[in-house]
């Protein structure tokens, strides 16, 4: 179901692009800023882990440093088809993980030293098969397709707005200054609220498959009560907020208002999908 929500919102994504292309500059406007975007996020993607992890001043551990934590994700790893990604820790009291790289043979799995503090193995493994199935599931490209539509709806957008002030030629169709500037507006804010929907539910999709992975739902429900009460005491301050949607919870610990624009679905319905998976088996 989660599959078919992400590829129909990604149509939702282009149809608005196509639109608002047409009514700024026909199919030059929305090419141009189609371009612009896909080379901004094509940088991002195949340097994304390398980015994140020197923004995080992540270090990179062999198995002799940090043996179980190996062990876990290797085995994950198996059950999941995919390499062994390389393993990393950020030294950070704030309990979080993440995982990126352009494909499974370039991932990366990181996680922070406060997480490694305050969860057991069997959590540490419900964590762990969510970032990997992340990684299984190619959501860094996914995320990606869905940033370049947004950002080049963004710039349309822009666009739009400064035609108010440099004039528009009649000549080239699409609808009156009043239309471009009033679409532009819904347009983007659009964009911004399906991009937050890909992404929320790509993590309901990887809490699934990371809860298969890792053998018992409960592994994970139980690691997400613990981290959602670690980041409420402990949340990471000096996170960025471009890399939040990155972590397995928003490092920021969203409240009110700000929760209703952050990258991950209700804490609390992430754990009831996962207790409902637990009954049933």
């Amino acid at each position: 179901m989660n599959q078919v929500k992400t590829v129909l919102l990604m149509i939702v994504l282009t149809v608005i692009l196509v639109a608002l292309g047409g009514m700024i500059g026909g199919r030059n406007g929305a090419g141009i800023a189609f371009a612009v975007a896909f080379v901004m996020n094509l940088v991002s993607y195949w340097f994304c882990d390398r980015i994140v992890l020197a923004m995080y001043r992540a270090r990179e551990v062999s198995e002799a440093e940090a043996p179980e934590l190996y062990a876990i994700v290797g085995t994950l790893a198996q059950r999941a088809s995919i390499p062994m990604p390389r393993v990393y820790i950020i030294e950070n009291d704030s309990p979080n993980a993440f995982a990126t790289g352009r494909n499974p043979e370039h991932a990366v799995v990181a996680v922070t030293t406060g997480i490694l503090r305050i969860l057991g193995r069997e959590e540490l493994e419900g964590v762990l098969g969510h970032e990997l199935s992340h990684v299984k599931h190619r959501d860094i490209l996914i995320s990606t397709i869905a940033a370049t539509l947004a950002g080049a709806i963004t710039m349309l957008a822009n666009w739009a707005r400064f035609s108010l002030f440099f004039g528009r030629d009649d000549d080239e169709g699409g609808g009156s200054i009043v239309s471009v500037i009033l679409f532009s507006i819904i347009a983007a804010f659009a964009a911004m609220l399906i991009q937050l929907a890909i992404s929320r539910s790509r993590e309901y999709l990887a809490d699934e498959g990371g809860a298969h992975l890792a053998g018992n739902p409960m592994y994970l429900a139980n690691a997400l009560r613990r981290l959602q009460a670690g980041v409420a005491y402990q949340p990471m301050v000096d996170a960025n907020p471009s890399t939040a949607h990155m972590f397995i919870v928003n490092p920021f610990a969203a409240r009110g208002v700000l929760a209703l624009f952050s990258t991950h679905p209700p804490m609390e319905e992430r754990i009831r999908r996962l207790e409902e998976m637990a009954h049933r088996r």
